[in-house]
């Protein structure tokens, strides 16, 4: 039990090769406190380490998804001899630690939004590999609204959607419905809420089908060759796409592909 919750803070139900993590602090919309950082990075090394897990869903209980960091918690900090220097250098790395575990973890991992992601909580959903939305739920960076320009949560946007449209959405505060979150490809998806989870589990399940070696070595490669420049990520990827050729269950899925069969994967 912790922030006054009986229950765990982030909460793990296992279904078809795919692990749900569901933020399960509704009373305070799932703020990114201390407690809750430790709960979810705990959780999601459980997950890296669990050969039988090949996706991941990221979800939430509540009216919001994730409402950034918490700010009593940072109000709070004030007090301490430094004016809350060194606690709020402890958070940011804590917090951007665990926001690196998501494109680090081997398998893919998807946020099913079903409500409000702002600041931290919109970072949560840029650091994932993809994202399914209900209709008519809002994302924002809107720290600059407080004073607070959201420098951690700019990280993860820049990457996930156009840069021009990242600093606008970081200098305005403004805030984006799903629709447009999807045009902008923070969001793959946009489901009626009534079937988010269903959608979510079925692009999920869609997933957790494939060859988990290749989709492994494939997100790893993703990742690794979007920091490089043009030649040296088609150096990178060629040798990964021979290695992923050499694998036997590759072989398999070839010549199951030739012959007009399901491969024998299983």
């Amino acid at each position: 039990m912790k922030d006054g919750n009986p229950e765990p803070l982030v909460l793990r139900e296992d279904q078809d090769r795919v692990a749900r993590l569901t933020l399960n602090s509704a009373s305070n919309y799932n703020a990114l406190s201390t407690a809750m950082i430790d709960a979810l990075s705990d959780a999601l090394d459980e997950v890296a380490a669990d050969p039988s897990i090949r996706v991941l869903v990221l979800a939430a209980r509540g009216k919001a998804f994730c409402a950034g960091h918490d700010l009593r918690e940072i109000q709070g900090a004030r007090d301490d001899a430094d004016d809350g220097r060194a606690a709020y250098e402890r958070l940011f790395s804590h917090c951007s630690a665990m926001m690196q575990k998501l494109p680090a973890l081997p398998q893919p991992v998807i946020a099913e939004v079903q409500g409000i992601a702002t600041a931290a909580g919109c970072q949560l959903v840029a650091s994932c590999d993809m994202a399914v939305a209900a209709e008519g739920v809002r994302f924002g960076v809107n720290g600059v609204n407080i004073g607070l320009f959201c420098s951690t949560p700019m990280v993860a946007l820049t990457r996930a959607i156009p840069p021009r449209a990242a600093f606008e959405l970081l200098v305005t505060g403004d805030f984006i419905d799903a629709a447009r979150a999807r045009e902008l490809g923070l969001v793959n998806r946009v489901a009626a809420p009534e079937a988010l989870t269903d959608e979510t589990m079925a692009l999920a399940r869609q997933i957790a089908g494939k060859l988990p070696a290749a989709v492994r070595m494939g997100k790893r490669a993703f990742h690794t060759q979007a920091r490089m420049g043009l030649a040296e990520a088609y150096g990178a990827t060629g040798a990964v796409i021979c290695e992923n050729l050499l694998r036997p269950d590759t072989a398999e899925g070839i010549q199951a592909f030739l012959e007009k069969r399901s491969p024998d994967w299983d």
